[in-house]
């Protein structure tokens, strides 16, 4: 298992490749690395398996050494790609299993939507945890109910593991979900969407790290 403290989640992009619009997803993915996004995950939950394969080698080389690129849901798709991690939702593959066939180096997240998961979540071998959603959002829709910042929180005393907040964040809440105990932010819409993905990222990165500064 990846040590914590090499995994940087500041600025953590999920892709959302239909809020892209006509943009190319690799060119979008380049400008917002440009802009300081630190983790990209591909979650392209439409996409059959092949495409969804053929993406993700499309995306890998663009993406420089010390950032890790995350496949949503797929182990297969992770795998066959070698990319640096997986992301597993509730309904996904066991951890432990997906642990199993990717390695100890690999990067292994998984979203908590409660706290009985998030307490679950403590015996198993993942390297960090996404409270989804904090705030509701209509980019998922298939999750429970807000966490909110409370319960954000209250997640961060629960638990030792990194934390990344996802769920409608944006420039105008970023900062009070990393004082609220979260290690990062994952956003979709907020870079997918903007007419300039890299400078959004840099807006959003100049957030987090001063909201970091501040008591």
């Amino acid at each position: 298992m990846k040590n914590h403290k090499q995994l940087d989640l500041s600025l953590y992009l999920v892709t959302g490749r239909l809020l892209a619009g006509q943009r190319d997803l690799a060119d979008l993915i380049r400008k917002a690395i440009a802009g300081g996004v630190t983790v990209v995950q591909l979650r392209e939950k439409d996409l059959p398996a092949r495409e969804f394969y053929e993406l993700a080698l499309k995306i890998k080389p663009i993406i420089p050494p010390g950032i890790p690129l995350i496949i949503d849901d797929r182990l297969d798709i992770a795998l066959a790609a070698g990319a640096d991690g997986l992301h597993l939702g509730q309904a996904d593959l066991p951890a432990a299993i997906a642990r199993q066939y990717l390695g100890p180096e690999a990067i292994i997240g998984l979203s908590a939507e409660n706290l009985d998961q998030l307490k679950e979540a403590s015996r198993l071998p993942v390297d960090y945890l996404a409270i989804s959603p904090v705030f509701s959002t209509p980019t998922k829709t298939d999750t429970g109910p807000a966490w909110g910042l409370n319960g954000l929180e209250t997640a961060r005393q629960l638990t030792p593991l990194p934390l990344v907040g996802i769920g409608g964040i944006n420039e105008a809440n970023a900062a009070a979900v990393i004082k609220a105990g979260a290690d990062g932010v994952a956003v979709v819409s907020a870079i997918c969407s903007a007419p300039d993905p890299e400078e959004a990222a840099r807006k959003l990165k100049k957030i987090i790290l001063e909201a970091r500064k501040r008591p």
